[in-house]
């Protein structure tokens, strides 16, 4: 039997990070909800008492900046902060248009400017790279229908529910910054139990350390830990670890700068599938490192959830300018019960799965979303909220195609 330990971590929506995702996302939402052809790739950096945002951004619609980002740092929580605050920080915008260079590629794809018609040639990939896209049925044992990593499933929800209590004012010592991490033990490649599980969280000064650990036990482990995945069913028998330093009153961006897209691997699945390096707050979904990781995790989840494998990788690459993929690829680990070539021609069938820029923003509706709330707690795997791309109705399609 081999056996190891395999770690997963996530953040709240007040890491610093995680506020520059926000603001990123809520400034394309803002922008979106007016203009649906908008071009945008918005960056975000936060520091002591200081916003600044830059990139490019090509639209009819005016977008009041400073107010969104006001208004987006007040909700997460920085209000009456003395080193950052939603109504005193400083805020500094620095955008550009969208080149005409990448504008040309995107708007008249190189299938177009060669002759075809077909209106899903028409939107070329905005960029050059590749996107992964994945899913597994660890996390079935713990939420029904995610198909996620366990350990990262695990890490989001007890980041989610230490905002949870904060907002609540069930522990009104709390603050904005967070983080939490998993470790689970795996037993022939499946996840059995709990072994540790590590929170750090911004508090009042006035906290005692033993206090935290007594409330966060309480109101956060014993809400999310299940039983059953404890040693002897006791929530004891988990290393449990708060704020390691014993200390952490000062945080956010007042304590650590915050930059869009330094947290990728927690938007995605917890560093157990790959990731092709491209972020995806702050981008519309024309840019296919947002898009297409999109579509690939709902090729894979509906692969897991047709029963094709019990874990499924899929991934695609993009020439800039052209709208037809130049790669597909399908790994299933070993657990695949149908061979790899037949499943990557279903995902190759168009019919099944559309690879192309314009064909994604049509089938998952990309440009009617509210992208915000994405920005914390993961891209996939989301109860909370309501996801084109989480959704399983390929299943039947996939069934009959290879006969599983």
């Amino acid at each position: 039997m081999s056996r190891y330990l395999f770690t997963s971590e996530s953040v709240t929506e007040g890491h610093p990070d995680k506020v520059c995702d926000k603001i990123s996302d809520s400034i394309l939402d803002d922008i979106l909800k007016h203009d649906k052809g908008a071009r945008v790739a918005c960056e975000t950096i936060a520091n002591t008492g200081l916003i600044l945002v830059a990139g490019e951004i090509t639209t009819s619609h005016y977008c009041d900046v400073p107010h969104v980002i006001r208004n987006t740092v007040s909700n997460i929580g920085y209000v009456g902060h003395q080193g950052f605050n939603a109504d005193s920080c400083a805020v500094l915008v620095s955008i550009d248009e969208q080149s005409p260079d990448i504008s040309m590629g995107v708007t008249d794809s190189v299938e177009v400017r060669a002759g075809s018609d077909d209106p899903l040639d028409a939107r070329g990939a905005g960029d050059q790279g590749m996107m992964f896209g994945y899913a597994c049925t660890e996390s079935e044992v713990f939420e029904q229908g995610t198909y996620m990593p366990l350990p990262i499933q695990l890490a989001h929800r007890l980041a989610q529910r230490l905002t949870s209590v904060r907002k609540s004012g069930e522990l009104p010592f709390l603050r904005p910054d967070g983080k939490s991490q998993v470790t689970l033990v795996y037993e022939d490649g499946r996840p059995v139990k709990v072994h540790t599980a590590l929170i750090s969280t911004q508090h009042a000064e006035n906290v005692t350390t033993e206090k935290l650990r007594q409330t966060l036990r309480e109101y956060v482990l014993e809400a999310v830990i299940p039983r059953d995945l404890c040693f002897e069913g006791d929530l004891g028998n988990i290393e449990f670890l708060v704020n390691p330093t014993g200390r952490f009153v000062k945080g956010g961006p007042e304590a650590d700068s915050g930059l869009t897209g330094r947290k990728i691997i927690v938007d995605t699945y917890g560093g157990m599938g790959r990731h092709g390096g491209g972020a995806f707050s702050g981008k519309d979904p024309t840019k296919v490192d947002r898009g297409a990781s999109y579509y690939a995790r709902y090729a894979a989840k509906n692969l897991v959830a047709a029963g094709v494998a019990e874990r499924v990788e899929v991934q695609v690459s993009y020439a800039i300018g052209r709208a037809r993929p130049l790669s597909l690829f399908v790994e299933t680990f070993g657990t695949g019960k149908a061979v790899e070539e037949k499943i990557l021609a279903v995902l190759e069938d168009k019919a099944i799965f559309d690879f192309r820029p314009q064909a994604i923003i049509n089938e998952l509706n990309l440009l009617n979303l509210e992208y915000a709330p994405t920005a914390a707690y993961g891209h996939f795997g989301r109860t909370d909220i309501e996801l084109p791309w989480e959704k399983l109705d390929k299943v039947d399609t996939i069934k009959q195609a290879l006969g599983v």
